[in-house]
């Protein structure tokens, strides 16, 4: 019943991640990993063309199977990170309280993302991130 559903939002999500490779901040490999989630719940015809594809799957794969980013990929999501808080600090003004707690889901996300283990594949490091 939901399959429709999941079928849609894995559209959306190989849209916003093609966007992604254009976009400054804008992750690619996010949203085609929420993607290839959806497709697998929905349509293994567009999981496994997703998984196949010659720029993108290996990213996908690298991640399902071990978990590992490529390095270049890393410096962009805590760059984002980094970026985005200092946007939001300049322009929310917000109340010292709240510019702790943000800073730290912040750091928490980059902890994350550094302690995941490096996927140097020729592919994977020219696609998008």
């Amino acid at each position: 019943m939901l399959r429709p559903v999941y079928f849609v939002i894995g559209l959306i999500m190989v849209a916003l991640g093609i966007i992604g490779i254009f976009v400054p901040l804008m992750p690619t490999t996010t949203f085609l990993i929420l993607a290839a989630w959806c497709f697998a719940r929905s349509s293994r015809r567009a999981e496994n063309w997703l998984l196949s594809h010659p720029r993108l799957g290996p990213v996908i794969l690298a991640w399902r199977q071990t978990g590992a980013m490529a390095p270049r990929h890393k410096l962009y999501s805590i760059g984002g990170m980094a970026l985005g808080l200092l946007i939001f600090l300049l322009t929310a003004r917000p109340a010292w309280w709240l510019a702790v707690v943000v800073a730290l889901a912040l750091l928490a996300c980059a902890a994350f993302v550094v302690t995941r283990p490096n996927f140097t594949g020729d592919t994977a490091s020219r696609s998008a991130g």
